[in-house]
This record gives structure tokens, C-alpha cells and sequence, in this order.
């Protein structure tokens, strides 16, 4: 029978294990913890296992890693009078330090909420100035001066700004239209002046072919002439180095070499051995001496006098 001794031991070591279960705390990587003692501030806990006191302490959580926070859309008013539909994304985390985990939580309240608020606003004040044009040209421009403006303002909320992006920038329906029909126009044109200046590359491509050939033409002519005139002297070389003084010997020889193709027979006179030779060979009779008269000769023989 248990005694009554034992009961209390047995509910003090169970309310010993209650307090101390109730003590421990774990943070993850991505968190950091505040620890409050009754409503003041004691010690930053990093990531591990820790044990606060019961009741009179309180450990609260900080999320470290970067998060993303839509500007949720709205419809800003451009310098040009147009009604833009505007959305943007803002990626920042809580830096990890003990004084930027205190000033998240003591400097702002739900700074979240500021956050997409003071985007909002810093969205307007940009956007406001430009036209729908230049806020559609000049994105990157936007995004600097947003997230400029962000960091500027939070500097005292122990966060960093990582960066701002213009999600989009919608104009009405009818400025929406108008300006696809001139995107439409200016590609068109664009394609147009590319077709021209292909189609000039081309005919500039044919015209230098041309050029080309008939400068081939004109140098296969030079060489041409150049080479019968080479010929021409070579002839005239060999002429005067051998048939000097013999130019009646020469038209003798050229017009047995012309009653050979003819295959017909030539009479001349005899004088020069080579003459002889060549007459012997060819079928060439010799002419008789002056004042002698030849017999005549069978039909197809020709006599040279």
C-alpha cells in the first residue's frame, strides 16, 4: 500500500518533469528566437536546443530567410493621364544579428504588413511621374529607385532589402489595342527594310559576279593575244636566224607545204639542195633551165613556171 509520503514524492518528481518539459525550446536554422522575461527582453537564441523558465519567460520566433511579398496590384495614374494596373515583388529577409532581430520586433509593428504598404506607396510616387511609355521602357530604372527608396526607409527595421521587381504594368484595354497595332506597324516596317537591303545585297552579289567574269573574259583574252604574239616573234626569230637572205627560198618551201595538203604536185626550180630534198620527198619536180619548154603532163599534174 503506497503511503502518503510516497504520493507527494511522486506528484513533486511529476510537476518537476512537467516544469522542466515545459522549459524546452527548439530553433531551426531558418529562425532565430527572442527570449522575454516577463516582458523584457533577456538574450538573442541561436539555432539548438535551449530551455527558457516557465511562465516567466517567452521565446519568440524570427523567420532569417528571404521572403517574397506581393505589392498586390493597383491602378496608378501615369503623367500622361492613363489608369496603369500595377503589381510588383518585394524579396527581403530579417537580418540575423541581435540588433536587427530586436529592432523586427520593437522598431515595426508587423513589418510585413508595412512592407507591401510602403512599396504601394513608393510605387505611386515613381510611377506618377513617368508616361505609360517610359514606365514600360525604363523597368529596370523603376526597380532600382524602388528598391533604393525601400531600403531607405526600412534601414531602422533591422531589414535587408534583397530586391524589387516591376511584376507588371497593364494600361487599359483600348491604349492596349492601340499599341499593339503600332508594334504590328514598326515590325512590319522593320521586316520591309530588311527585305530591301537583302534584296540590294544580292543584286550588289550578282553585279560583282559579273564584274569578276568579264575580268576573267578580259585576262583569258590578254593571255590569249599575249601568247599568239610570242608566237608571231618566235616565228620571226627563227625566220631570221635561218632563212636570211633566203625569203624566196621560204616562199618556195611554203608553197610545197601547200601542194602537200593539196596532195598534188609542184614544180620549182632547182637551185638548192634542200629545194631538191624536199621535192624528191613531196613528188616536187624540178624546173628546167630557161628557154626549154616542158612536155605537157598528164591531166591532174600542175606546172609552176
Amino acid at each position: 500500500m503506497i503511503t502518503t509520503t510516497a504520493w507527494i514524492v511522486l506528484a513533486a518528481v511529476a510537476i518537476v518533469l512537467i516544469y522542466v518539459f515545459a522549459g524546452i525550446r527548439v530553433v531551426r536554422p531558418t529562425s532565430r528566437g527572442l527570449v522575454e522575461r516577463f516582458g523584457k527582453y533577456r538574450r538573442v537564441a541561436e539555432p539548438g536546443f535551449h530551455w527558457i523558465v516557465p511562465v516567466a519567460e517567452r521565446l519568440f520566433l524570427v523567420n532569417v530567410t528571404e521572403v517574397m511579398m506581393n505589392a498586390e496590384r493597383q491602378e496608378i495614374i501615369t503623367s500622361d493621364k492613363l489608369n496603369a494596373r500595377v503589381d510588383a515583388q518585394i524579396y527581403f529577409k530579417v537580418k540575423s544579428d541581435e540588433n536587427s532581430l530586436k529592432s523586427s520586433q520593437y522598431n515595426v509593428f508587423d513589418y510585413k504588413v508595412q512592407m507591401v504598404n510602403l512599396a504601394r506607396t513608393t510605387l505611386r510616387n515613381i510611377i506618377g511621374t513617368l508616361t505609360l511609355k517610359s514606365a514600360n521602357s525604363e523597368r529596370s530604372r523603376i526597380n532600382t529607385a524602388l528598391q533604393q527608396t525601400l531600403r531607405e526607409e526600412t534601414q531602422h527595421w533591422g531589414i535587408e532589402i534583397v530586391r524589387a521587381e516591376l511584376k507588371e504594368i497593364d494600361p487599359p484595354q483600348d491604349v492596349q489595342e492601340t499599341m499593339n497595332k503600332v508594334v504590328k506597324a514598326e515590325n512590319e516596317k522593320v521586316a520591309a527594310v530588311d527585305f530591301a537591303t537583302a534584296t540590294e545585297t544580292m543584286a550588289d552579289g550578282a553585279r560583282r559576279a559579273e564584274i569578276k567574269r568579264a575580268e576573267g573574259v578580259k585576262q583569258a583574252k590578254i593571255l590569249e593575244a599575249e601568247g599568239e604574239a610570242l608566237a608571231i616573234q618566235l616565228v620571226n626569230e627563227s625566220a631570221d636566224r635561218y632563212f636570211t637572205g633566203n625569203a624566196q627560198l621560204l616562199r618556195r618551201l611554203i608553197t610545197v607545204e601547200r601542194s602537200l595538203q593539196n596532195n598534188s604536185k609542184v614544180v620549182v626550180p632547182a637551185g638548192s639542195e634542200l629545194v631538191n630534198i624536199i621535192g624528191d620527198i613531196a613528188g616536187v619536180l624540178p624546173l628546167p633551165a630557161r628557154g626549154v619548154r616542158v612536155a605537157p603532163r598528164a591531166p591532174g599534174e600542175h606546172a609552176v613556171q
